[in-house]
């Protein structure tokens, strides 16, 4: 079944919202926007996936995809949030990639992201330099999908997006 004109406009409308926690990431980028349905009536559903079933960010993400289908004069949307399946780093797409990089935080690395443990994922390369003399300085960064790191070659200290 083919998506109604108010579905791709939502869809697009609802894709370029940013994240309010990497503000060059659109909820298309990141891969949490799932779906956008319609139903015979007009009523429209959203449907997020969040990078975790406790992200901070799901609820003003929630309220700017409810602000921006209401500016654009729908007013029948339900905006739903599914935990599974589970929001993985492969839904991230190449272009955001690379944004993360250019905005200064190691992307997530495909090859990392179903290793049998987490713990033991190689060093990311600098962000900055491009050095793979790296290390990480904590598991926790600016944000809950984030680690802390430093590359040695450059000594500026970076996030890394974990590889989930």
């Amino acid at each position: 079944m083919s998506a109604t004109p108010a579905e791709r406009e939502v869809r697009a409308l609802v894709g370029a919202v940013l994240d309010p926690e990497i503000p060059v990431l659109t909820l298309a980028d990141l891969g949490i926007l799932r779906d956008v349905r319609a139903d015979e009536d007009g009523h429209l559903v959203v449907t997020l996936t969040p990078t975790y079933s406790g992200c901070p960010a799901i609820d003003p993400i929630r309220e700017d995809v409810e602000c921006v289908i209401a500016a654009a004069g729908y007013v029948d949307i339900e905006v739903q949030t599914v935990l599974a399946p589970a929001w993985t780093t492969d839904w991230i797409s190449d272009e955001a990639r690379e944004k993360l990089r250019i905005y200064g935080i190691a992307p997530p690395d495909p090859t990392q992201a179903h290793a049998p443990c987490l713990l033991v994922q190689h060093a990311p390369r600098c962000p900055r330099c491009d050095s793979d003399d790296t290390r990480q300085i904590s598991p926790f960064g600016s944000t809950p999908c984030q680690s802390q790191h430093v590359c040695n070659a450059c000594l500026e200290p970076f996030d890394r997006f974990k590889s989930i």
